[in-house]
């Protein structure tokens, strides 16, 4: 009757309770990742200009960041066993490999668009351009899935050279579901021609697509060059930071002496656009002790001000009236 003291059922008890919370934390949770907060950084490291001076005010900008990683059962069953901040999301539809190659390519794009608009707002003499189509995925069920990949940017089709998204769509409108499309895409250094079979549009079957999804490519001529080391860095958030650091570090006073925390897809012509992650990316800001978060206008400023707890949420529509509201938030 020893053996079945209280003593060792409990001391049993707690084995297979901590056991059955090792196999759940070791588990991964099919189909569900989980966004946890960083602490937003400065900026200033990972930009690089050939005359660097600062800013007579002082500050700082930072950029903010959340970190993915796959979910575990324990974390998808139990909220309490998730970080604090954390939240719990559906995996992306694609593999983690094209939403690496996806995350450089918008990292990449929204590294020009903040040289571009920053350099234009100190009165350089910026030339763009779209110079063709970035692959950012193919459908797996399409023809175009065994020649293209994430990454890829096509620059003609149909022997007409495609600088943008509306051109391929023209040349795509003289074709019906099943015709074959030569085209002319980028890999690396080296450019290739290949043709694909076209198959229907989800949204109307008499319209020919080449299954993929796509942003323009912006080719750009700076005045000097500027280097933004993101290092393992990826998405287009990080555009409205890069620019604003761009002007501080020309120089320019922008961040007043306070420390301003800023996410925002930038496009070329300043405009910001929305992005992911916001609680995490406001949690982050109020931990790295910032005294202002630029936000993108719209839902994502409505989602900030709910985790902000007296961070100073400033949301901005385009990147003029980012600059102005610096100017003047006393």
């Amino acid at each position: 009757m020893r053996y079945l003291s209280p003593a060792r059922l409990a001391a049993v008890g707690l084995f297979l309770v901590g056991l059955a919370a090792l196999v759940l934390w070791l588990a991964p949770a099919d189909g569900y990742d989980v966004l946890l907060v960083d602490p937003a950084h400065p900026v200033a490291p990972l930009v690089h200009l050939p005359k660097e001076k600062a800013a007579p005010g002082g500050g700082a900008i930072y950029f903010v960041d959340v970190r993915e990683r796959p979910a575990r059962l324990l974390e998808r069953i139990f909220p309490w066993a998730r970080a604090d901040g954390s939240s719990l999301v559906p995996s992306p539809p694609t593999s983690r490999a094209v939403e690496r190659t996806i995350g450089r390519v918008d990292m990449t794009d929204s590294q020009r668009a903040a040289a571009i608009v920053a350099l234009r707002s100190l009165g350089y003499s910026v030339q763009w351009r779209f110079g063709g189509v970035t692959v950012l995925q193919v459908d797996a069920s399409a023809p175009a899935a065994k020649v293209l990949e994430p990454g890829d940017v096509i620059v003609g089709a149909a022997g007409r050279t495609v600088s943008g998204i509306d051109e391929l769509r023209r040349i795509l409108a003289g074709r019906e579901p099943g015709d074959p499309v030569a085209i002319r895409f980028r890999r690396g250094g080296a450019t290739r021609t290949a043709t694909v079979r076209t198959v229907p549009a989800p949204d109307n079957p008499k319209r020919a697509i080449i299954g993929i999804s796509a942003e323009e490519q912006v080719q750009v001529r700076l005045p000097f060059r500027v280097r933004i080391d993101a290092g393992g860095i990826g998405g287009p958030s990080a555009g409205l930071a890069f620019a604003l650091d761009i002007l501080q570090e020309s120089g320019r006073d922008v961040a007043h002496g306070r420390k301003i925390a800023a996410t925002g897809a930038l496009a070329p012509n300043g405009a910001v656009g929305e992005i992911g992650g916001v609680k995490q990316k406001t949690l982050g800001a109020r931990r790295a002790g910032v005294d202002v978060f630029l936000v993108p206008a719209g839902d994502n400023a409505t989602e900030a001000r709910r985790y902000a707890d007296g961070l100073r949420i400033i949301a901005v529509k385009n990147f003029p009236q980012a600059l102005r509201a610096l100017a003047t938030i006393g």
